[in-house]
């Protein structure tokens, strides 16, 4: 579904990533763990062509490097940023269906069948997306991104600041993305999460990849876990 080779990212002229390389298969969840500034959230940045990169990003075997940010996502990937960056001023309603394409009337997701999942949101559908908690915000974030129908969804820290209870719900969304046959590239911090809902992780530390495995892999090697996860 997704392969990505040899990627290097650079703000400015700040080289930030030094050869990424990992790999996600259809249905398949995968995270991206590592601590804070060593670039998970450049790497699905520069995935989505959002960041000034060189290497190989392929998607269904078609490369992604040199193609517009809009362009990426028509071809079938999502994109949840960390910062949500819904539009305040828009209801629910209106946010998700600036998620919608034209081409996906009979996609995966529909708005009804999101406001099943998430009944919060549709008794908020009238009300300014500004309004919500934060919780509410990420839930609309991700059903905007999946009202796009993307057969690969790369999520930034779904979990940042959430309740709980609604840690719970998005972890379930994860599950029912997965069962559509949506893969998912997760870069989350709680560890405890991505280890329950992954099929394999990646760790990154200084702008490159230094150890992939199944989430048992990781809970069996402390070493990793002690150098390059816990702080």
């Amino acid at each position: 579904m997704l392969e990505v080779k040899d990627l290097h990212a650079y703000y400015g002229k700040s080289h930030i990533l030094h050869g990424v390389h990992l790999r996600i298969g259809k249905g398949e969840i995968v995270s991206l763990l590592g601590r804070n500034g060593v670039g998970r959230s450049t790497t699905i940045r520069s995935i989505m062509g959002l960041v000034d990169c060189a290497g190989s990003v392929r998607l269904k075997d078609e490369e992604m490097v040199g193609l517009k940010a809009y362009e990426i996502a028509h071809r079938g990937l999502g994109y949840v940023p960390e910062n949500r960056d819904i539009f305040p001023t828009l209801t629910v309603r209106q946010n998700l269906l600036l998620g919608q394409k034209k081409s996906n009337a009979t996609g995966r997701w529909s708005m009804d069948n999101l406001y099943q999942l998430f009944p919060l949101l549709k008794d908020r559908a009238e009300t300014q997306a500004g309004f919500l908690s934060g919780g509410e915000q990420q839930m609309l974030t991700l059903c905007r991104t999946l009202m796009g129908d993307p057969e690969l969804v790369m999520i930034d820290e779904p979990t940042e600041g959430l309740a709980p209870k609604i840690v719970e719900q998005v972890a379930g969304l994860f599950e029912e993305i997965r069962k559509r046959g949506v893969s998912i590239l997760l870069v989350e911090q709680k560890l405890a999460i991505a280890l329950d809902i992954s099929e394999r992780l990646y760790v990154m530390g200084h702008g490159q990849i230094v150890f992939e495995g199944t989430p048992r892999d990781v809970r069996e090697n402390a070493a990793i876990r002690k150098e390059w996860l816990e702080v």
